[in-house]
């Protein structure tokens, strides 16, 4: 099927406009560019058609936009108040109040299916894409080789993802320039990149299609499976407060994003948490800064299975905070509601 909608879309840019498109793309394709040709030969070697794969890469353009937000991302030069101010704002938690409400029972059935809350998923959806109002605008052929043969620091994993990218389309019967996404290339209301689609997307409607990017219970699906994959632990907590009985070695905080310390341990060192939590849990013991003062938490299992999604602590205490402050508003309607259905 690949084969099929590569073809319908070659013979229209070679019909249509074919002089145009053989200028664009001898102007700024990736078919000829040296740290391609590896690539090429490697796709070739696992079976797929090495002029399709070149005539793909000469229409990709190279996107300096792209390299220049991959060097700035957020997550490295805001800290955590800055960052909470993007994400925790009225509108995007009305937003997954609405969202919620439309589609309660693809949610309900996805928490009971991966056993991932449903304001998790809610909360993910909408920190990614805003529910699907933001799902990025670069044609994904474009993000991943941008980044796969122009941004040597990560090259090697973004030409993996281009060649998760080609087997997607193989698989899934799409137009190779069709779809779009964020920067690096992650695509759909839960911005999967291309590998992520591959393991985790699911039919979750049973229309024999997994489409992340137009059908939300696709979406709600897939990012349940995804947490589900990555072991998140149904009914635990995803963070605990902190008690300090004196104060902790910098080089215990922020440290990895796994947790290696038990609740036990970390008692030992004179940090404590609430009670009721089993001693034997493993912690990561965080801090962030809002206004020149700091807060501490403690990072649990789920709160690090959060970070999968996007490794960074402070994705995934907007995440959480997020999922939290949504809840909090359902709680509030619905008891709203209640009152005046009784009154």
């Amino acid at each position: 099927m690949f084969r099929t909608k590569f073809s319908q879309w070659l013979s229209s840019a070679v019909l249509g406009t074919g002089l145009l498109w053989g200028a664009q793309a001898a102007a700024h394709g990736y078919g000829d560019h040296p740290a391609a040709q590896p690539f090429i030969a490697e796709m070739a070697q696992e079976g797929f058609d090495e002029k399709e794969i070149r005539t793909v890469l000469d229409s990709a353009e190279r996107q300096e936009s792209i390299l220049k937000a991959i060097s700035r991302p957020a997550e490295k030069r805001l800290n955590w108040g800055e960052y909470r101010n993007i994400f925790l704002r009225d509108a995007r938690i009305d937003q997954g109040l609405e969202f919620w409400d439309q589609y309660a029972e693809a949610l309900q059935r996805a928490e009971q299916t991966y056993g991932v809350p449903a304001q998790i998923i809610v909360a993910i959806i909408g920190v990614e894409t805003r529910y699907g109002r933001n799902m990025g605008s670069y044609r994904v052929v474009d993000s991943l080789s941008t980044l796969g043969f122009d941004y040597p620091p990560r090259g090697k994993f973004f030409q993996g993802q281009l060649k998760e990218y080609f087997y997607l389309l193989r698989e899934e019967g799409v137009d190779p320039f069709s779809l779009k996404g964020s920067y690096a290339g992650a695509m759909g209301f839960g911005q999967f990149i291309p590998s992520s689609f591959r393991s985790f997307a699911v039919d979750f409607d049973g229309d024999g299609k997994k489409d992340i990017w137009n059908n939300p219970v696709d979406a709600i699906g897939s990012v349940a499976h995804y947490f589900q994959a990555h072991g998140w632990k149904a009914g635990e907590p995803v963070r605990s407060n902190v008690v300090m009985e004196k104060l902790a070695d910098e080089a215990w905080i922020n440290g990895d994003l796994k947790p290696e310390l038990t609740l036990a341990q970390w008692s030992e060192r004179g940090i404590r948490t609430r009670k009721g939590l089993d001693a034997d849990s493993k912690a990561t013991l965080i801090r962030l800064e809002t206004d020149g003062e700091f807060q501490h938490w403690f990072g649990l299992h789920n709160f690090y299975v959060i970070t999968r999604y996007n490794h960074s602590r402070l994705y995934a205490m907007a995440v959480y905070e997020l999922s939290q402050a949504i809840t909090e508003k359902r709680h509030q309607v619905q008891a709203r509601q209640q009152n005046g259905v009784a009154g």
